[in-house]
């Protein structure tokens, strides 16, 4: 059974979302905000975590950063605020999906069942394979990846994406191909969520990440890896 843990300082959102996710088969553990979620952390495993982000004490962003140094669980965002500056803030600190309130419980259910198939097809890869390019080893048996033979912390999202491209050296993938091959659902024009991922990947393994050496821009096509 998948443990989910739900953090909001709203009880009755997190009564709502706790018999849809019960009515599932999910086990739910709830949380009334981020210092909460962080102690519960440390003694439950947990398969999700949704995260509201406006909270007393501590927030969900801050809360998702500290998650983010010790787990790469992931997290779906929920928030009041739909302008595309939220959504690219909580992207940026390493959540995995967001929602606007009010939402659709059942849109929210198909959410979390999408990112914990995500997690179950990435549990099944190649024990043993590797891929190396120059100073980059990517893992996928452990989902794990270094570079110079330093350890890199990425969310399950940023890693399928950089698997997806070093898979591919020298081919270049749109952001809708992206989108779609990584999240399994239709590509929106108008979203910026690829674009969000690709910045913070080469924060991670760009010495200088407004000048790539591995993940390359195609103007007016997408982005690459290079052979």
């Amino acid at each position: 059974m998948n443990n989910i843990l739900v953090v909001d300082d709203d009880s009755e959102i997190r009564d709502v979302i706790h018999v849809y996710l019960r009515n599932e088969g999910f086990k739910v553990i709830e949380a009334a905000d981020g210092l909460e979620a962080l102690e519960i952390l440390k003694v439950i495993s947990v398969q999700l975590i949704i995260l509201d982000v406006m909270m007393p004490r501590m927030d969900g962003i801050q809360a998702c950063l500290k998650i983010r140094e010790i787990s790469s669980t992931p997290i779906i965002m929920l928030s009041a605020k739909e302008e595309d500056i939220d959504k690219i803030t909580g992207l940026t600190t390493g959540a995995d999906d967001y929602m606007v309130k009010p939402f659709n419980p059942l849109e929210l259910l198909a959410r979390v069942k999408a990112q914990l198939r995500r997690q179950s097809l990435m549990g099944k890869e190649d024990s043993r394979s590797l891929i190396i390019n120059k100073d980059l080893i990517i893992d996928k048996s452990k989902h794990s990846a270094t570079l110079k033979g330093n350890s890199i912390s990425l969310t399950p999202l940023e890693f399928s994406i950089l698997e997806l491209l070093a898979s591919h050296p020298g081919q270049v993938f749109s952001s809708e191909k992206i989108y779609e091959s990584v999240w399994k659902e239709p590509y929106g024009y108008s979203d910026n969520t690829v674009m969000v991922h690709i910045r913070n990947l080469r924060e991670k393994i760009e010495d200088l990440p407004r000048q790539p050496q591995y993940i390359k821009t195609v103007w007016g096509v997408g982005y690459k890896i290079e052979e």
